[in-house]
């Protein structure tokens, strides 16, 4: 897996995705873009944008209990950066994709690779 977020912008398709205010602090939401399942999170008006895949097992991890900064596996307990993707306690070993968010005009965009 990737932390795309590390991407030069030239590098990146932003999609737009819905206004901010749509996406109020505390909530998530789950999203398709071009196949991929992605889950963005609004931590206190910072919004994070994760692959919704365990590289555990391959299950669901956007229902997981957020603390602080990190996602926990509602699966087997594992747990990965919000920001980096970065698997941060086993089972996972493997890092979850991270995209890379912005707010223009008033509304949140997340970078796919191109």
């Amino acid at each position: 897996m990737f932390n795309y977020t590390r991407l030069p912008e030239s590098e990146v398709n932003f999609v737009e995705i819905l206004p901010a205010s749509e996406l109020p602090a505390g909530e998530r939401l789950f999203i398709e873009i071009e196949g991929k399942q992605i889950v963005l999170f609004n931590l206190a008006g910072q919004v994070f944008a994760i692959g919704d895949v365990c590289t555990h097992d391959n299950g669901p991890l956007g229902d997981g209990e957020v603390e602080g900064r990190e996602i926990i596996c509602p699966r087997h307990g594992a747990r990965f950066d919000l920001s980096t993707g970065e698997a941060t306690l086993l089972p996972a070993v493997v890092d979850i994709p991270a995209y890379p968010v912005r707010v223009r005009e008033g509304k949140i965009e997340v970078g796919l690779p191109k």
